[in-house]
């Protein structure tokens, strides 16, 4: 029986400390302990942890757990046996899903912790183990008869594990018997490898030459410093950071084809294995996505290139440069008003915005940032890069980060916190079996929250310069979140079709295959140098298995929600969003608040539906291609708004 535990990670490519200089990062002991996240809560220490782990690993030898292998072969007795073993089951799937989520947490702190290690390896054998040993259930369960098997599923005794069984039901064409399912449960680890390889290349052994400032000034280049180092107004220091970064990928370049060549064929195997037509089907079945929502994405997308092709016009116009090359692509456009906040104040800001949620929402953020220590911000020296969302059904929602006090970072903040109050109010108001929300609808409330931060600075903006930053800010977010993000997801597609046609993936088929995705994309304006065609070697998000295109779909489907529920103006367009709503209309205090109580329906529905049926409960349908276009109307509304403010 495959894995249901879930651990929310939500990764961001975002990655000063406020009493630290730019070029000291603490070592973690070094970091105090209210600037750390609250891991105590689940396991005081290490010691506490590995009790817990010893009382829950089991028999030293298989099986481990034989009070539940014992229902191997007795699960078509009667809907109380199958009551009872889920019961054992899910007890024990919880109490292995804590003990992951406390040594991943502590795994991510310092990365090259040996105990640290030690213990992620521990847990992450034992859940292996745990896979192994009951792969036979889905077999077992789906070998009954059609009739006898919905006759469970309509059991009064099993409704806690209906919606379950239902998911179950629905890959009975693709289970395998219990022999064939061990076979694939044995194999989990070692599709794991490539995943893992590249994590510890990426955040551990990559080094990186120093980025030079137009001064001459030496500036370290790290995952971290990169992402501020793209934005800095000084040019040479942008290209500096671009082809150095690029350079130590390039470097790597046939490591790194070999691990995302194994990671496809992982993926390849298991599709092949279960009967999938390809890949992508794979990948998309198990939460019931229609391809056609990966289709008509990167469809309406293509119809709209021709406003990021005008936008990368403007772009070029308003730096006042000659040419424009990719390390031009990340520089406000405007100069930020407010260049620096501390963290506490970042807190604040965030709080604040959401309010437009109501009181209970508001207060429960407010005590997981500022009381509950929710959050690990600061960088540390072996720290994992970016930041993320985490956590299980008896933690608090943990959030990780490496702030350094600019806006974007601010809007991570944002962006984490909506991921961890989506977490918070699933696990309220769900079982544990149906608390964990499928990753398709998990960037909708992260990029909601996001929406609420930015109105709200907008209201506070006290002049055209800082609107027109913030303005272009937001053209910025649907640049590099639904158009960015659906180049990666066409390129994830592409190169997945070519192993499935037989072809060997290697760094100059990469290269190409990349190039001309972004020079479709980005038209004609810019010039794709300086490492640009070996960028793929450093996107995380190639081994997530067709994740990234979900970030396009979340950021489209936010902002119809923050249209209707929390939107205190039109569009800059014009655009009525509120279209997708059963006709409600943008400004209408009682539509406002019947679709916040629907938003905040959604949020708490956790998995207990599939993904596309949860965003109806909060009233948008990604079937259609409004969400996708309307989108597009607003990039182009966006847009027209930032001439005006810059005088155009």
């Amino acid at each position: 029986m495959k894995k249901t535990w879930i651990i929310l990670l939500i990764v961001l490519n975002f990655n000063i400390l406020e009493l630290w200089s730019d070029d000291m990062v603490r070592t973690r002991s070094q970091v105090p302990q209210q600037e750390r996240w609250n891991v105590e809560a689940l396991f005081a220490n290490a010691m506490d942890w590995k009790k817990e782990f010893e009382v829950v690993k089991g028999e030293k030898t298989a099986p481990h757990w034989p009070d539940l292998s014992a229902f191997a072969g007795k699960l078509k007795a009667s809907p109380q046996a199958v009551l009872q073993f889920f019961d054992l089951y899910f007890d024990l799937d919880r109490k292995l899903s804590k003990l992951y989520t406390y040594a991943h947490l502590r795994h991510d702190e310092d990365i090259v912790n040996d105990e640290n290690l030690q213990n992620y390896g521990l847990v992450s054998s034992l859940l292996h183990d745990f896979s192994l040993e009951f792969s036979w259930v889905e077999p077992e369960l789906l070998s009954m008869k059609g009739e006898d098997f919905q006759s469970l599923i309509a059991d009064p005794r099993i409704q806690k594990y209906r919606f379950h069984l239902e998911k179950l039901g629905r890959m009975r064409p693709h289970v395998l018997s219990a022999e064939l399912e061990g076979v694939v449960a044995l194999s989990g680890k070692a599709l794991e490898t490539p995943s893992k390889a590249f994590g510890a290349l990426n955040n551990a052994d990559m080094t990186f030459l120093p980025a030079v400032t137009s001064q001459g000034e030496i500036k370290e280049l790290t995952t971290g410093t990169y992402l501020q180092y793209i934005r800095d107004p000084d040019r040479a220091l942008r290209k500096s950071a671009f082809i150095n970064l690029h350079r130590a990928y390039e470097a790597y370049a046939n490591t790194i084809c070999e691990l995302i060549q194994g990671q496809v064929q992982s993926h390849l195997f298991v599709a092949r294995a279960r009967k999938f037509k390809d890949c992508r089907e794979s990948a998309l079945f198990g939460n019931c996505i229609d391809p056609a929502v990966y289709d008509n994405l990167i469809e309406v997308i293509h119809e709209n290139l021709g406003a990021l092709h005008e936008y990368m016009h403007l772009r070029k116009e308003l730096l006042g440069l000659d040419e424009l090359h990719p390390y031009d692509l990340h520089v406000p456009l405007v100069e930020e008003v407010q260049t620096q906040m501390k963290y506490m104040d970042a807190c604040r800001q965030v709080i604040d915005s959401v309010s437009l949620l109501g009181m209970a929402y508001r207060n429960d953020l407010e005590k997981g940032l500022e009381k509950s220590r929710w959050v690990d911000p600061f960088e540390n020296k072996n720290k994992r890069s970016g930041a993320y969302s985490s956590g299980c059904y008896d933690s608090m929602p943990y959030i990780l980060m490496n702030y350094h006090g600019t806006l974007n970072d601010v809007l991570t903040l944002a962006h984490e916190a909506g991921h961890s109050m989506h977490s918070f109010l699933s696990r309220k108001h769900q079982s544990y079996v149906n608390s964990q929300y499928p990753i398709f609808v998990a960037e909708v409330a992260s990029t909601f929250n996001e929406q609420l931060l930015l109105q709200s600075l907008k209201e506070k903006a006290i002049s055209k310069k800082e609107l027109a930053y913030l303005v272009n800010y937001e053209i910025e977010a649907i640049r590099t979140t639904i158009f960015r993000q659906t180049l990666f997801a066409e390129f994830e597609w592409k190169i997945h079709s070519m192993a499935e046609k037989g072809q060997t993936l290697t760094p100059a088929l990469l290269n190409e295959a990349y190039l001309a995705l972004n020079r479709t994309y980005y038209g004609p304006e810019i010039i794709l140098d300086g490492g640009l065609e070996v960028e793929w070697a450093r996107i995380p998000h190639f081994y997530y298995n067709f994740y990234v295109y979900q970030y396009a779909t979340g950021l489209s489907a936010a902002l119809a929600l923050f249209e209707r529920t929390a939107c205190r103006n039109p569009t800059p367009s014009g655009v009525g969003l509120g279209k997708l709503f059963d006709g409600a209309v943008s400004g209408d205090s009682r539509t406002a608040s019947k679709s916040r109580d629907r938003y905040l329906q959604f949020l708490s529905s956790g998995g207990s539906r599939y993904p596309l049926d949860l965003l109806q409960i909060a009233g948008v349908d990604l079937r259609k291609k409004e969400p996708i276009e309307l989108a597009m109307k607003r990039f182009r509304g966006l847009v027209k708004e930032l001439k005006t403010l810059l005088g155009e």
